[in-house]
C-alpha cells in the first residue's frame, strides 16, 4: 500500500506524512520521520530494592525474612542467591536457594551484591 511505517503506538497501517512528522489518523500519534522505522520495544528493566539494575547471573542478598508458601520453611535475611534468572510476571526472579530449592522471588525483596 505505502512505504510508510505503521504507527508505533497502535500499529495502524494508515499513517501519513505531515511535513517532517508521520501521523496516525486512528490514534493521533505523531512521531519524527527521521526516527527508526519501528522502535523496538525495550526489555523490561528489573531493579532491586535500592534501584540497582539486575541482570541474569547476578548474585543477590535477601533483605527480609520470606515465608515459603505451602511450607514451614523461611528464607532468612542475608541469604545469598547466586546465578539468578530474570523472568516476566509478579515474581520476576527465578533462582535456586541452597536448602530450599528452586523458587521465584520478587525483586523488591533482594539487594544486588
Amino acid at each position: 500500500m505505502s512505504s510508510l511505517p505503521p504507527c508505533p503506538k497502535c500499529a495502524s497501517e494508515y499513517t501519513y506524512e505531515d511535513g517532517a512528522l508521520l501521523v496516525c489518523p486512528e490514534c493521533a500519534h505523531e512521531w519524527s520521520a527521521d526516527a527508526a522505522e519501528a522502535p523496538v520495544e525495550g526489555e523490561k528493566v528489573i531493579r532491586d530494592s535500592v534501584g540497582n539494575v539486575l541482570a541474569d547471573g547476578d548474585t543477590v542478598t535477601v533483605i527480609k525474612d520470606l515465608k515459603v508458601k505451602g511450607s514451614s520453611l523461611v528464607v532468612k535475611v542475608g541469604t545469598k542467591v547466586k546465578g539468578i534468572r530474570l523472568c516476566d510476571g509478579d515474581h520476576d526472579i527465578d533462582c535456586k536457594i541452597d536448602g530450599i530449592g528452586a523458587m521465584k522471588l520478587k525483586s523488591e525483596f533482594v539487594k544486588k551484591v
